[in-house]
This record gives structure tokens, sequence and C-alpha cells, in this order.
């Protein structure tokens, strides 16, 4: 049987088992500020973007066997990427 999803959105909602599960790993190994949206977004950009014809088996399988040290990286880099900061030039 072949499960096909409209949206990534309604794979996303398949799929909240594994990556609680991931979370609740990562969370006990001492990275407690990872989210699950993370750690769909670390696999969208890098394992899955030039992947095609993923089963859902394969999807879960990815979730839960991600590197958690390059998830770490992926994520500080990532935030590092959006920080802002404040602008002090004084326009008064």
């Amino acid at each position: 049987m072949e499960l096909e999803f409209s949206s990534q959105e309604e794979l996303y909602q398949r799929v909240q088992p594994a990556l609680n599960a991931k979370l609740a790993e990562l969370h006990r190994l001492g990275y407690p500020y990872i989210q699950i949206v993370d750690v769909w977004n670390y696999l969208i950009e890098t394992k899955w973007k030039k992947s095609k014809d993923l089963t859902l088996s394969d999807i879960v399988s990815d979730i839960l066997h991600v590197d958690n040290r390059r998830l770490d990286e992926y994520l500080k880099g990532s935030l590092a990427k959006t920080r802002r900061s404040q602008n002090v030039e004084e326009t008064i």
C-alpha cells in the first residue's frame, strides 16, 4: 500500500510521533533548545532537498537517525545568520 500526501503539512502531521520521539532524545542528551521544527527544517534543507520518491518509512528513519551534532551545528549556523543587532545610530 502506497501512501500519498496532499501537502507537506499533512506529511508533517503524519510523522509527528517520530518527531516527538527524536525531540525527547535530543532533550535527554542535552539539547533542550532544539525544537521539532528545527529537526524538520534541517532534514528538508539538507537530507531531503534533492531526494525523490521518499517512502514514509524512509522519512521516519531519517527523523529518528538524524546526527544530533550536525543538527546542532546547522541550528546554530541558521541562528547566527538571522541574528539582528540593535541600531545604535542616533537619529534624534
